[in-house]
């Protein structure tokens, strides 16, 4: 009885804190999308956005991967807090907020030591990365990594300020702070006209960062946390918490990054430019992704920590069954608008100043293969969250170790031999993300028997849906073809017909289905 007053206590808020983050990720990453408009339109795909590409790698390994929300150091934040604090609305006590002090004093220490190490080897780590690249592209990716090392710093503490925020329902400044470093980006890159070198982009990227941090202060101060620093860290058993889940998380994590960059290097082998089509390409990728991911994760993960803590594996279950339903029924309709108008969409949005038609195509192959891991991409990132909920963070580590080998050899086949190019980077990363997600769903089991007998079935009626829908919208898309109209009127006109009936037949058909995901979205849209 207490197990189903808490989920149905908790599925509104859940929801209703989905859409919330969705509507405010919508506008985050509309910002970043602008952001990457205005990037390509100066820099287009050349040495000098290649070289900026490549710099900014290690700081967005600390400010995304390992600071961002879903991060290691936002996970492992919410997996310890939210199980301290009584509930979402409480106050930090004493104790509470001396382990904060803790985490941060720790965190900073680190951080700084790494970006010191940073800035003083920058011509030796970017010289390693992009070893087949040219001496000009190794030099001035050195540049603009030593222009951009304090982001390594501020990475760290940025993911801590994130987690506590979201421990106290504080869902809107983590997911609509990126917003500073964007609109950053684009204010000074857009007042400097003739920046030939890229530092003034490296620039403006340092001093967003620093800004993105800045802001969290005056929320976190409300709440009540405040800055003492000390190294309280022996015989204290919550900070090793937090340790035996960050640090495997953060290897993890780094793992994770070596898989970018062996394909760094092996996009340094190809054209100019290839690298900056990757970046474009996985930019493009998480606009929709990624606010898919954000919107229900972010709510559902200090949930999950607490039924785990709570031992309550039904409510754990049925919760993780209707996050990934739902992921699975809003991926199926991206992927096949992907598959079918990423030219034109590109095209359409990018294709000004220096961003020529042969960047459009080479984006667009990389954006394509990239599309096949959507599936995969939001069914690991769910089940991680699982892992974590249960403070298992060596799992997914161990598994994305067994990774790297996969991903170099792959990129081996696809690019040396079989002569892929850029679209073997892209369709190599969707097969490594298809291989974690599998090993994680299978590996689960040692912690929780989940329910993936229905969450298949229901999969694969959305999967005859998006098959029907992608043959009308192939056919349309055919149709469209044989017109000859302005170009600007003719790629507007194609992408809202396309998207119309994507949208509307894959819904439909799912209603015929009887999927429950359909009938939430179309009462949504009633309201």
């Amino acid at each position: 009885m207490e197990q189903q007053r808490t989920i149905k206590d908790e599925t509104p808020s859940v929801l209703k804190a989905a859409w919330l983050i969705a509507l405010v990720t919508i506008a985050s990453k509309f910002i970043g999308f602008v952001r990457d408009m205005v990037v390509a339109n100066f820099y287009g795909a050349t040495l000098v956005s290649d070289a900026y590409f490549y710099a900014l790698q290690i700081p967005s390994l600390a400010i995304i991967i390992l600071g961002g929300v879903g991060g290691p150091f936002h996970s492992a934040t919410v997996a310890v807090f939210s199980k301290l604090i009584p509930d979402f609305d409480s106050k930090p006590d004493e104790f509470v907020n001396k382990l904060y002090n803790t985490f941060l004093t720790v965190s900073f220490l680190f951080f700084a030591l790494c970006a010191v190490l940073g800035f003083l080897f920058a011509d030796k780590i970017m010289g390693l990365i992009i070893s087949a690249g040219s001496p000009e592209l190794v030099s001035l990716a050195s540049a603009h990594f030593k222009i951009m090392s304090p982001i390594i710093l501020i990475g760290g503490i940025i993911g801590i300020y994130y987690g506590l925020l979201i421990c106290h329902k504080q869902y809107i400044l983590p997911n609509l702070s990126p917003i500073v470093l964007s609109a950053v980006i684009i204010a000074v890159i857009s007042c400097v006209h003739n920046d030939k070198s890229g530092y003034v982009l490296a620039l403006a990227t340092t001093v967003g960062a620093v800004c993105q941090l800045l802001i969290q202060f005056p929320k976190l101060r409300q709440i009540g946390y405040r800055i003492k620093p000390n190294l309280d860290v022996v015989n204290n058993p919550q900070f090793k918490s937090i340790c035996e889940l960050l640090f495997p998380a953060i290897l993890s994590s780094t793992i994770g990054q070596i898989s970018i960059y062996i394909d760094m290097f092996f996009a340094s082998t190809l054209r100019e430019g290839a690298w900056t089509s990757v970046v474009f390409a996985n930019r493009i990728f998480q606009f929709p992704v990624g606010i898919l991911v954000t919107a229900f994760l972010v709510p559902l993960f200090p949930i999950f920590s607490r039924l785990a803590g709570e031992g309550n594996l039904e409510a754990v279950k049925t919760y993780f069954n209707k996050g990934v339903g739902v992921l699975f029924f809003a991926a199926m309709p991206m992927i096949i608008l992907i598959l079918l108008l990423a030219q034109d969409g590109i095209s359409l949005v990018f294709e000004r100043g220096a961003f020529n038609s042969n960047a459009v195509v080479m984006v667009s192959e990389a954006l394509c293969f990239l599309s096949f891991s959507i599936l995969p991409y939001v069914f690991r990132d769910s089940i991680t969250r699982v892992y974590y909920a249960f403070n298992d963070s060596k799992t997914p580590f161990v598994i994305a170790m067994s990774s790297i080998a996969l991903k170099a050899a792959l990129n081996w086949l696809l690019i040396l031999k079989l002569d892929m190019g850029i679209a073997g980077i892209t369709l190599s990363t969707s097969f490594v993300t298809l291989f974690n997600a599998v090993f994680l769903g299978l590996f689960i089991y040692k912690k929780i028997r989940l329910d993936y007998k229905t969450l298949f079935i229901n999969f694969a009626k959305m999967l005859v849906a998006a098959l029907l829908t992608f043959a009308l919208c192939w056919f349309i898309c055919v149709s469209f073809d044989k017109f000859a109209l302005p170009k600007y009127v003719f790629e507007v006109a194609k992408i809202l017909v396309v998207m119309a009936v994507c949208l509307g037949v894959y819904t439909l058909l799912n209603l015929v289905f009887k999927m429950d995901y359909a009938k939430e979205l179309v009462n949504r849209l009633r309201k």
